[in-house]
C-alpha cells in the first residue's frame, strides 16, 4: 500500500517545485453572477499581470521599493468630492441632465443682446436655484461618507515597525502591502493580509463575514502550509519569503499566488489563506498575516460599487412628455416668430412699429422673426418644467420616509424594518405584473426541521417529534425569546460583539492555560463570566424548533445492536448481506461528518487528536475501544501548549477540498509518546478522566428521554456546543444527528470527532472533502474509518442525481445486489412520500475504497487541480470518477415551513392581477406541494407538468398544451403576444385556471430562441407558473426573457446568493433578509425581512407612490402650460414684440416659488384611497398595472384642460379692461391673481385627501404671493425698467372689480373639471371612487361593504363556471385520456385527486410512458 502512496506523494512535490496552483476551487463558480454590493459584475476583473509582495523589511528595502512602492495605501475614500473640486466637479455631473443643459442654453441665449427677453441675471434664477438645491443635497451625502471614512481610516491594529522591532499601534490609513499585522480576538481585519500563523493549534482562524456578506456563521481560514507546525509566533525579522500572486480582482471566491522561500521552493496559495478587509477574527485568540491587498485594492472595496440607479417607467414615459412639450414650445415660438415678421411686413410704413436700429440699419422682417424664435424660447421657457426634476426628488425621499416609517413592516425578532436601497423606483412599486420568487428562505422561513428519514429500506416517520412541531407554536413566542434575542439591527451587524473566544494573555502566544479561559470575556473588558460566553453571539440556524429533535421510536430500540463487531475486519468470504445496523450506524455517521459545519465550543481549547493505528492491533471488546479513545479524549482535554510536542505535517492546511498531508498523517505517534504526553497533563487531567465511568452508565441508561448525551472528559458538553453551518440543511442533519447521540464533537483540517453513543468517540481521518456545487447538486467527504480503518467515501445529495450513482444492481445478482435493489426500490417510494408531503429531500450513500484505488484517484486529481487549461473540466471529471457505484444508506425528509402570512399575501397579490412564479432548485413534487400550500396554485387549478428530455419533444409538448388552453379561452389573442405587450390575466369567469410546472431540463430548451415565443405564449395562459429544478443563471434568463419579450413590469424576490442574478436583472429586485446572509439585500432595490410584507409594500405603499407621482408630474405640466399660455396669448396683442404683461421677477417666482410647494406636499401626502380598503381590495392595484393614472391620454386631456384654462384666465380680464386706460402691469396683476387661484383650486379639486398640512401650504402660498405683491410694489419704481409695478397690488386690492375678476375667472376656468368630477363619482365612478366611499362609512358598515365588494367579483366567477363546467368537463376528460395520448407520441396524465386534474407529461423523442399520478395536499403542519 505504501509504495503508491509514496508514489503520489513523490510527484505531487515535484508538481509544486514548480507549478502555481490554487486550491479549493469550485468547479462551475457563479460568483461573477453573485458579486456583492450594487452592480452585477459578469466577469470578474482580473488584470494580467502578477504583483509581487515582498515584506517591509530593512533587509528587503530595495525589493520592497521596487514592488510594493508603487501599490496603494490602505487609506480608503468613498467620497466624490474634495473642497477644491466640489463645485466644478458638481455642476459637470449635473449639467449630464438635459434639462439642466436646456436652461443652460437659455441663459446664455438671454446674454445675447439681439434677443434678450429679460434682465440676465433673472434668467439665470431659476437655474441657479436649482443647482444649489442640487449641490446642497449632494454635498450632505457626501460629507456623511467623509465621516464615515474618517471613523475607519483611523481605527487602530497592531502593525510590525522594523524600526522598534516590535507590534505597535497604527492607524489603518498608514497600513501598506508586506506589513505584518497582528489582530486578537473580535478585531476586524483591516487589509487582505495572507494568514501565517494562528495560536490554533491546527492552524486554524475562523473568521466571520457579516461586514462582506452579512452572513453570521463562521468560516475557517488556513495558515500557509509549512507554517502551521510552528511551535511559535512567525518572526518578521526571519521572514525571508516572497509572494507573488494575482492583481486585485473583485472575485471574492478566488485567489491565485504562491509563496516563494529563498531555496526556490514554493507554497500554493489559496482563497483558504486569505483574510479579507471588513472580516472580524473569531474562536482564535491571535493570528498574523501579511498585507497583499490594501486600500480600494481589497476585494471589499472593488465590490462596492456604490448604490444602484435605475430609471422607473413613469420617469420614462415623463421624459417623452417633456419632449412632446419642447414640440410644443417650438410651434409657440414658431407661431411667434412667423406673426412677429408678418406684423412687421403689414406696418413697415408706420415708424411707430418698425423703429431703427442706433446706427439707423433697419432690420427687415424676416431677419427679425428669426431673432423673435429665440426671445420668444426665452420668454416661453416656463413650459419645460425645470423644477419637475427637484420636485421629483423631494417627493421620492418622503415617499421613502414613509415607506420605512411604517411600523407594519418592522420585524421585533430581527430588529429590522424594510430597506430602500434605490431611491429612484418607489413609484414602479405600483406597477408590477410579474412576480419572481424563490422558494426556500422566501417564501418558507428557511428553518429546516428534521422530519423523517428512511435506512436501509425502512421508513421512520417520527411521530413524536411531529407532535413536538404541532405544539410548538403554542410555545415559541416564549422559547425563542430566550433563544433568538437579536444582537442588534441589520445595520450593525458588522460591529463588534461580545467576544467568544479565549482570553489574550501579556505572555508568549502559545502559553494560555485552560485556567484562563474562565474570563474570555475579560480581553475586552466586559466583566462577563465564562458562563455569558455561549449566548454572546447566536449561531444561525439554531433555533429550538431546529435543533430539539426526538428520536422515532422503532429506530431508537435498533440503537441497541450496534456493536464494534460490526466493523471488524471479517476474514471470511463476502457476506450475502449487510445488517440493517451497519446501515444505521453509517447513515448518522454521513449525517454528522458530511458537511462543512464549524464546531465552536468557547470554553473548551481546541485540541488535535493523533490518530492511532487501529489496523495494527486486534480489537477485542468494546471495554478496549472505549479504553483507547479514554487516552485519545484525556489528550484533547490537556492545555493548548504549542510546546507539547505537536506533530509535524507537511499538508496543505485546506478545510475544504484536499488533504494533501494524507502522507504523513499517516505516521503515528508511538504509545510510549502518547503515556508521556498524557501523563505531563497533570492530576488535573486524571481527575477529569476518574468520572468516566459514570458518564458511560448515564449514556447507557439515558433512553429516549434523555436525548441530550453529557460531554465526554476533555470534551466540551453537548449542550454547550455550537454548530456554525452554512446552511440550513446542514445544520437540521447534524442536530438530527446528535439527537440519536452520534454528536459532531470537533472538526479540524484533519479529522473529525463524533461521539457515537454506543461506539464511543470516534476520530475519522478527513482525507479528502469535494465541497456542493450547484452543477453536481452532492457533496462528498473520504474519511478513514477508525474501527474498520477502511477509507469510506460518504456522499449526500439531490435524489435524482444520488440514485444514477449507485452501483448496478439486478434482481438474478447476488443476495447484496438484491438487497441494495430491493432497498433502492423502497428508499425512492419513500423519496416520492416525503416529496408529496413538501418536504426537501436528500439522500445519503457510501462507498468503500481500497488504498490502492485511493491512491490513484488522488493522483489524478493533483494533475486536474494543477493542471492551467480545462482545470474545472478535469476536476469536475475527477469527482464524477469517486462518486460512482455507491451503496445507498438512507434518505432524510426535511420540512421548510411557510413563512408567516404568505398564503393570504400571495393570494391577494394574485387578486391583484400580479402572476407570480415560483423559480426553485428543489424536486418537482416539493415544489408542487408548497405552491399548493402557500395557495400559489389553488385545488380548482389545471395543472399541466413539462418534463421533457429532448428540444422536439418540449416544443411538441407546449403546442399541445396551447392549443387545449385556446380551445378553453384562457389564453389572450396570439397577436398581442406577437406585439410584445402585456399579457393581461387569463379571464376569472372562464371556467379554467391554469397552472404549469416545468422542469429544469425542459426550462433549459423552452429558453432557447426558437422555442422562447411559444413559451411566453404558453405561460400567458396560465395564472400561476412553478420552474423546479432550476440554476441561479436559469432564474435570471426566465426574468430577462419575460421582461424584454413581453414588456412588463418585473420584480423578483429572493434571500439567498443563488438569487442575486435574478434579483439584478428585474426591474424591481426584493432581498428577504433572513438566514442565508445579506448578498440578495446587497444586490436588491428594497429589503423586507418577510414575504408577507410584500402585500402592503405594493398594494398600499406602490399604489400610494405611483398614484402621487404621476398626478403630480400631470399637475406640473399642467400648471406650466396654463401659465405660459397667458403670455403667449398675450402676443396676439403686442404684435408678437416677446412682452410681457407681468413683471419678470413675478414670473420667474410664479412656478418657483408661489406654486411649487402644494405639488411636492400632494406628491408625498395624497391618499386616495385608505390602507385598510387597499388591501381589503386588492384588485384596486389593477389601475397601476395599467397606468390609468397617467396614460398619453389623460396628457394630452391634461394639456387641453390648461389650454381652456388659460384662455379663460387671459380674456374674462381682457373684455372686463376692454377699452379702459389700464397700462400693461394693471392688465397683467389680476391675469396672474386669476392664474394663482386657478392653478391651487384645481390641485384641491384634484386632491382625494385634505390635511391640515395641504391647507397650511395653499393658504401660506397665497400670502406669500400677496405679500411679495405689495412688498414688490412697494419697494421697487424702477427695478427693471422700463417696467413700473408701483402701487399696482395695493390698488386692486382696493377696487372691487380685481375681485369680481378673480372669482368670476376662477369659476369659469374650473367649471368643466368640477362638473367632470361630480358626472364621474355619480354616474361612473371608477373602482377606486368607489374604494374612496368606504372610508367614510363606520367599521361595521365597512366590513360589510368589503364582504358584498368580494362577493360581487365572484358573482360573474361562480356564474360563469357553473355555465361553463358543464361544456368544459367534457372536454377537459379527455384532455386527460386518449385524446391527448393521440396528438403526441407520449404523455401521461394524473387523474384527479379531490377537485384538481393534474395532466403530467414525460416526453422523450425515444420514449414514452404513461403513468398516473395526484397532485400532492398542502404539508401538514
Amino acid at each position: 500500500m505504501t509504495e503508491p502512496l509514496q508514489w503520489a506523494r513523490y510527484h505531487w512535490q515535484r508538481l509544486m517545485g514548480g507549478t502555481n496552483r490554487e486550491d479549493d476551487e469550485r468547479p462551475y463558480n457563479y460568483s461573477s453572477l453573485l458579486a456583492c454590493g450594487g452592480k452585477s459584475s459578469q466577469t470578474p476583473r482580473l488584470a494580467g499581470k502578477h504583483r509581487v509582495v515582498v515584506p517591509h523589511l530593512q533587509p528587503f528595502k530595495e525589493e520592497y521599493e521596487k514592488f510594493c512602492g508603487t501599490y496603494v495605501n490602505n487609506r480608503i475614500r468613498t467620497t466624490k468630492y474634495t473642497l477644491l473640486n466640489f463645485v466644478p466637479r458638481n455642476l459637470f455631473e449635473q449639467f449630464h441632465r438635459a434639462a439642466n443643459l436646456y436652461f443652460l442654453f437659455l441663459v446664455v441665449l438671454n446674454w445675447v443682446p439681439l434677443v434678450e427677453a429679460f434682465q440676465k441675471e433673472i434668467t439665470m434664477l431659476p437655474l441657479v436655484v436649482v443647482l444649489t438645491i442640487i449641490a446642497i443635497k449632494d454635498g450632505l451625502e457626501d460629507y456623511r461618507k467623509y465621516k464615515t471614512d474618517k471613523r475607519i481610516n483611523n481605527s487602530v491594529t497592531k502593525v510590525y515597525s522594523r524600526k522598534e522591532k516590535k507590534y505597535l499601534d497604527r492607524c489603518w490609513k498608514d497600513v501598506t502591502v508586506g506589513d505584518f499585522i497582528r489582530l486578537s480576538c473580535n478585531e476586524v481585519i483591516p487589509a487582505d493580509m495572507v494568514l501565517l500563523f494562528s495560536t490554533d493549534p491546527d492552524g486554524i482562524c475562523h473568521i466571520e463575514t457579516s461586514g462582506l456578506d452579512g452572513e453570521s456563521n463562521l468560516k475557517q481560514r488556513q495558515v500557509v502550509r509549512g507554517y502551521a507546525e510552528q511551535d511559535s509566533e512567525v518572526d518578521p525579522e526571519n521572514f525571508s519569503s516572497r509572494i507573488e500572486c494575482e492583481s486585485p480582482n473583485n472575485d471574492l471566491n478566488r485567489f491565485r499566488g504562491f509563496l516563494e522561500h529563498s531555496n526556490k521552493e514554493r507554497v500554493g496559495l489559496s482563497k483558504e489563506n486569505l483574510l479579507l478587509r471588513g472580516c472580524t477574527i473569531r474562536n482564535t485568540e491571535a493570528v498574523v498575516g501579511i498585507v497583499v491587498y490594501a486600500g480600494h485594492e481589497t476585494k471589499a472595496m472593488l465590490n462596492n460599487s456604490g448604490p444602484r440607479y435605475k430609471r422607473s417607467k413613469l420617469e420614462r414615459r415623463a421624459n417623452t412628455d417633456v419632449l412632446w412639450c419642447v414640440l410644443l414650445l417650438l410651434i409657440m415660438c414658431l407661431t411667434g416668430a412667423l406673426g412677429h415678421g408678418l406684423w412687421l411686413s403689414r406696418y413697415e410704413n408706420v415708424p411707430f412699429f418698425h423703429l431703427p436700429e442706433p446706427d439707423g440699419h433697419v432690420t427687415a422682417p424676416l431677419l427679425a422673426g428669426f431673432y423673435m424664435f429665440w426671445t420668444m424660447i426665452i420668454l416661453l421657457q416656463v413650459l419645460i418644467p425645470i423644477s419637475l426634476y427637484v420636485s421629483i426628488e423631494i417627493v421620492k425621499l418622503g415617499q421613502i420616509y414613509f415607506i420605512q416609517s411604517d411600523v407594519d413592516f418592522y420585524n421585533e425578532k430581527m430588529d429590522s424594518t424594510v430597506q430602500c436601497r434605490a431611491l429612484n423606483i418607489t413609484e414602479d412599486l405600483g406597477q408590477i405584473q410579474y412576480l419572481f420568487s424563490d422558494k426556500t428562505g422566501t417564501l418558507t422561513e428557511n428553518k429546516m426541521v428534521f422530519r423523517r428519514c428512511s435506512v436501509a429500506g425502512f421508513d421512520y416517520c417520527h411521530e413524536e417529534n411531529a407532535k413536538r412541531l404541532e405544539s410548538y407554536q403554542e410555545a415559541i413566542s416564549e422559547d425563542e425569546d430566550v433563544a433568538d434575542t437579536p444582537t442588534g439591527s441589520l445595520s450593525n451587524m458588522a460591529k463588534p460583539r461580545a467576544p467568544s473566544c479565549r482570553t489574550v494573555q501579556n505572555g508568549p502566544l502559545g502559553s494560555t492555560s485552560s485556567n484562563h479561559l474562565a474570563g474570555s470575556c475579560s480581553a475586552l473588558g466586559s466583566g462577563e463570566g465564562a458562563s455569558e460566553v455561549p449566548r454572546s453571539r447566536q449561531a444561525a440556524f439554531s433555533s429550538p424548533i431546529e435543533t430539539d429533535v426526538i428520536p422515532d421510536t422503532r429506530l431508537w430500540d435498533k440503537f441497541s445492536q450496534i456493536t464494534p463487531q460490526l466493523f471488524t475486519p471479517p476474514d471470511e468470504s463476502v457476506p450475502n448481506s449487510l445488517p440493517e445496523t451497519l446501515y444505521i450506524v453509517d447513515f448518522f455517521i454521513a449525517l454528522a461528518i458530511c458537511n462543512t459545519v464549524v464546531v465552536s465550543a468557547p470554553n473548551q481549547p481546541r485540541r488535535k487528536t493523533r490518530l492511532s493505528s487501529l489496523s495494527g492491533m486486534p480489537i477485542k471488546s468494546l471495554e478496549e475501544i472505549k479504553n483507547l479513545f479514554q487516552r485519545l479524549s484525556v489528550r484533547r482535554s490537556s492545555s493548548p501548549s504549542l510546546s507539547a510536542g505537536k506533530e509535524p505535517s507537511a499538508g496543505i492546511p485546506n478545510a475544504f477540498v484536499s488533504r494533501l498531508s494524507l502522507f504523513n498523517r499517516v505516521k503515528v505517534a508511538p504509545p510510549v509518546e502518547e503515556e508521556v504526553s498524557q501523563a505531563s497533563g497533570g492530576l488535573q487531567e486524571l481527575g477529569s478522566s476518574a468520572c468516566l465511568p459514570e458518564t458511560e452508565k448515564r449514556n447507557g441508561d439515558a433512553g429516549i428521554a434523555s436525548v441530550q448525551v453529557d460531554g465526554l472528559p476533555g470534551q466540551p458538553s453537548t449542550s454547550h456546543l455550537c454548530y456554525e453551518a452554512e446552511s440550513p440543511d446542514e445544520a437540521a442533519l447534524v442536530y438530527a444527528a446528535r439527537a440519536y447521540q452520534c454528536t459532531l464533537q470537533s472538526r479540524t483540517p484533519e479529522q473529525v470527532t463524533v461521539d457515537f453513543a454506543a461506539l464511543g468517540p470516534l476520530t475519522f481521518q478527513l482525507l479528502h472533502i469535494l465541497p456542493f456545487d450547484s452543477v453536481r447538486k452532492r457533496m462528498s467527504v473520504v474519511v478513514r474509518h477508525p474501527l474498520s480503518n477502511q477509507i469510506v467515501v460518504y456522499t449526500k445529495g439531490a435524489d435524482s442525481v444520488i440514485m444514477e450513482l449507485l452501483s448496478a444492481a439486478s434482481p438474478d445478482g447476488a443476495s447484496l445486489e438484491k438487497q441494495q435493489m430491493l432497498i433502492r426500490e423502497k428508499t425512492q417510494k419513500h423519496l416520492d412520500d416525503y416529496a408529496r408531503r413538501g418536504l426537501r429531500t436528500l439522500c445519503i450513500a457510501k462507498k468503500v475504497m481500497s488504498d490502492t484505488e485511493y491512491a490513484e484517484w488522488l493522483r489524478n486529481h493533483f494533475l486536474a487541480e494543477t493542471s492551467i487549461d480545462n482545470r474545472e473540466e478535469l476536476l469536475l471529471e475527477s469527482a464524477m470518477r469517486l462518486e460512482n457505484r455507491l451503496t445507498l444508506l438512507g434518505a432524510t425528509g426535511i420540512e421548510d415551513r411557510l413563512q408567516e402570512g404568505v398564503p393570504e399575501s400571495i393570494e391577494a397579490l394574485h387578486k391583484a392581477g400580479i402572476k407570480i412564479w415560483m423559480l426553485t432548485g428543489d424536486k418537482q413534487e416539493t415544489a408542487v406541494n408548497i405552491a399548493s400550500a402557500c395557495k400559489l396554485l389553488e385545488r380548482d387549478d389545471q395543472l399541466f407538468i413539462l418534463d421533457t428530455q429532448s428540444k422536439e419533444a418540449c416544443e411538441m409538448l407546449m403546442g399541445t398544451i396551447l392549443k387545449e388552453l385556446q380551445k378553453n379561452a384562457a389564453c389572450p389573442e396570439k397577436s398581442s403576444l406577437s406585439e410584445g405587450l402585456h399579457q393581461p390575466s387569463a379571464p376569472r369567469d372562464s371556467g379554467l385556471r391554469a397552472g404549469l410546472v416545468i422542469t429544469g431540463k425542459a426550462l433549459e430548451f423552452a429558453l432557447q430562441e426558437s422555442l422562447q415565443k411559444q413559451f411566453l405564449e404558453l405561460t400567458a395562459c396560465c395564472q400561476a407558473v412553478v420552474c423546479c429544478r432550476a440554476t441561479p443563471l436559469q432564474k435570471s434568463e426566465v426574468v430577462k426573457l419575460v421582461r424584454n419579450h413581453l414588456r412588463v413590469m418585473t420584480l423578483a424576490v429572493g434571500d439567498g446568493a443563488n438569487d442575486v442574478s435574478m434579483i439584478q436583472v428585474a426591474d424591481i429586485g426584493i432581498g428577504i433578509s433572513g438566514q442565508e446572509g445579506m448578498q440578495a439585500v446587497m444586490a436588491s432595490d428594497f429589503a423586507v425581512s418577510q414575504f408577507k410584507h410584500l402585500s402592503k409594500l405594493l398594494l398600499v405603499h406602490g399604489h400610494w407612490c405611483y398614484t402621487r407621482l404621476s398626478n403630480m408630474i400631470l399637475y406640473f405640466f399642467y400648471k406650466n402650460v396654463a401659465y405660459v399660455n397667458l403670455l403667449f396669448w398675450y402676443q396676439f396683442f403686442c404684435g408678437f414684440s416677446g412682452t410681457s404683461m407681468t413683471d419678470y421677477w413675478v414670473l420667474i417666482f410664479f412656478n418657483l416659488l408661489f406654486t411649487s410647494a402644494p405639488p411636492v406636499i400632494y406628491g408625498v401626502l395624497e391618499k386616495d384611497v385608505s390602507a385598510e380598503t387597499l388591501l381589503q381590495v386588492p384588485e384596486l392595484y389593477k389601475s397601476g398595472q395599467e397606468s390609468e393614472a397617467y396614460l398619453p391620454l389623460t396628457f394630452w386631456i391634461t394639456l387641453l384642460d390648461a389650454f381652456y384654462q388659460s384662455l379663460v384666465c387671459f380674456f374674462v380680464p381682457y373684455y372686463t379692461y376692454q377699452g379702459s386706460d389700464v397700462d400693461i402691469f394693471t392688465f397683467g396683476n389680476p391675469l396672474n391673481t386669476a392664474a394663482l387661484f386657478i392653478i391651487l383650486l384645481h390641485l384641491v379639486l384634484e386632491s382625494k385627501s385634505l390635511t391640515w398640512i395641504h391647507l397650511v401650504v395653499i393658504v401660506g402660498s397665497i400670502l406669500a404671493y400677496f405679500l411679495f405683491a405689495l412688498a414688490f410694489g412697494s419697494m421697487c419704481v424702477t427695478c427693471n425698467p422700463p417696467s413700473n409695478p408701483y402701487w399696482i397690488m395695493q390698488e386692486h386690492m382696493l377696487d372691487p372689480v380685481f375681485y369680481l375678476v378673480c372669482v368670476l375667472t376662477t369659476c369659469v376656468a374650473l367649471l368643466p373639471r368640477f362638473t367632470y368630477r361630480v358626472l364621474q363619482g355619480s354616474l361612473f365612478p371608477s373602482p377606486l371612487l368607489r374604494a374612496k366611499h368606504l372610508d367614510r362609512l363606520t367599521p361595521e358598515e365597512r366590513a360589510e361593504a368589503f364582504k358584498k365588494w368580494r362577493g360581487a367579483g365572484k358573482v360573474g366567477q361562480v356564474t360563469s363556471t357553473c355555465a361553463d363546467h358543464s361544456a368544459a368537463k367534457s372536454e377537459r376528460r379527455p384532455m386527460c385520456g386518449p385524446a391527448l395520448i393521440g396528438m403526441m407520441s407520449a404523455s401521461s396524465c394524473a387523474a384527479e385527486q379531490g377537485s384538481s386534474c393534474v395532466c403530467e407529461t414525460a416526453l422523450d423523442s425515444d420514449y414514452s410512458e404513461t403513468k398516473t399520478s395526484g397532485m400532492a395536499k398542502p404539508s401538514e403542519g
